[in-house]
């Protein structure tokens, strides 16, 4: 049996993304691991992604939660590096 690291071991995306997708989406963790799977096989998946952080990012600042803000920033800076916007579709 697979255990959580495994999975996320697994995945494209850092431990950090996958925690914010799960946040976003309200489910556990290992079920963000699926979806961010999906997300990246496809230019508008990515783009789906960008705007979790993004949304996450917007809610801290209504929230007045600075440090999450900054957080959730160096998070984003990494995906854009690892998994940038498509230029086109």
């Amino acid at each position: 049996m697979l255990s959580m690291q495994d999975i996320l071991d697994y995945c494209d995306l850092n431990d950090d993304v996958i925690e914010v997708i799960a946040d976003h989406t309200g489910v556990p963790m290992i079920v963000a691991a699926e979806i961010s799977e999906g997300l990246l096989c496809s230019p508008e998946g990515v783009c789906r992604l960008h705007m979790m952080l993004v949304e996450c990012m917007k809610k801290a600042l209504e929230q007045e939660k600075n440090e999450r803000v900054l957080e959730l920033m160096e998070i984003y800076e990494h995906l854009k590096r690892s998994h940038p916007l498509p230029t086109h579709f």
